[in-house]
């Protein structure tokens, strides 16, 4: 049963900005929570549905949350269709991966003028209304760079990755790469290719780069390394330290191949989780104190040396059979879990 809050004793501006940042009305436990997601085509994604589906059945999520889950097809009207079908229903909360920053606002404004809190994470919008679990992409990149800076011993050349080109965030690693590269003048950047987020135009762009430039000292990639790595083997050149992410091919390559070191960037799947978990915070009544909440994605690596990372990072280093997993998909996102909660690497994969 759902009962209206009690009134406020506070005069205009107040009033504003409690309403801008309550839902309208209380609701009681189990918490009936939608999970809206945009797409299933990839590995991240169904891990990322995986992650959810666990979370919610072990504390301290048991008993708190009734969840519920409508996945559509990667178009922005079709979410919106989704999401209006879903404000009808009237959950508590809605956590959205969503298939564009703007294009679902009004959507998103029509929820939360129903008192329906909106938890938007991955790919965020930017309604007003919404909370925003960001993952802090900046501090990665940083990490990363640093970390490379370090294991160079501040001198030497290196390859760039731009990613896919004309995407922000592939644009806002190699700004936050060249931005702390620029501290060590004795690094150059040697060449850029474009990785695109696959293994065969990464070892391409890498491959392509050595033919020109037979010395390289590191490789910053936006994606598996793995790509990169093939290529070094391939001209017969000395593994080199490399920047890559964290999927759990790419890890048991790093932990695997004598001579490589490897730091690995985790966007992990289970920010499902941790939208649900803020979420239910929120409906407790523990509103954040902004409506953007930063998460620190953690870095993994085979040689976690001390470097100039940013406050509150975290640096786990990569063991087989703890955090990387031979009997598991080299798809699977690493790191599994978050420490709140066990979500073992069989739930994770959808093994078990």
């Amino acid at each position: 049963m759902r009962v209206s809050k009690p009134g406020l004793i506070a005069t205009g501006l107040l009033v504003a900005l409690a309403a801008a940042s309550l839902p309208a009305q209380a609701a009681s436990k189990p918490y009936k929570i939608t999970l809206s997601n945009n797409f299933v085509g990839n590995d991240w994604r169904q891990q990322m549905i995986r992650s959810a589906e666990v979370a919610v059945k072990k504390p301290p999520l048991a008993g708190a949350v009734e969840l519920s889950i409508q996945n559509v097809e990667n178009a922005t009207e079709a979410q919106i269709t989704s999401l209006n079908n879903i404000i009808r229903s009237h959950p508590d909360a809605i956590i959205v991966d969503a298939s564009s920053g703007t294009g679902l606002n009004p959507t998103i404004e029509k929820a939360c003028a129903a008192g329906i809190v909106v938890v938007s994470f991955d790919q965020v919008v930017t309604a007003d209304c919404a909370y925003k679990l960001s993952s802090d992409f900046d501090t990665m990149a940083n990490n990363q760079a640093e970390w490379m800076a370090t294991i160079l011993g501040g001198k030497g050349k290196v390859f760039m990755d731009r990613g896919l080109p004309g995407t922000p965030v592939s644009a806002q690693f190699v700004r936050d790469f060249e931005a702390v590269l620029k501290n060590y003048p004795g690094i150059e950047i040697a060449g850029y290719y474009d990785g695109k987020y696959a293994i065969g135009p990464e070892q391409e762009g890498v491959a392509s780069l050595l033919a020109a430039n037979p010395h390289v000292d590191g490789i910053f990639t936006q994606a598996y390394g793995t790509g990169a790595i093939k290529a070094l083997q391939n001209a017969g050149q000395p593994l080199v330290p490399i920047v890559a992410a964290a999927f759990n091919g790419t890890a048991l390559a790093c932990v695997q191949t004598a001579g490589v070191k490897c730091i690995l960037g985790a966007n992990p799947p289970y920010l499902s989780a941790e939208a649900i978990k803020l979420a239910v915070s929120i409906l407790d009544g523990k509103v954040p104190s902004s409506k953007t909440v930063l998460f620190k994605n953690p870095d993994m690596s085979t040689d976690p040396v001390q470097a100039k990372y940013a406050p509150g990072s975290s640096m786990q280093k990569l063991e087989l059979g703890k955090n990387v997993f031979a009997d598991l998909a080299p798809g699977v996102s690493l790191p599994i879990t978050p420490d709140w909660v066990e979500i073992t690497p069989a739930e994770a994969a959808g093994t078990k």
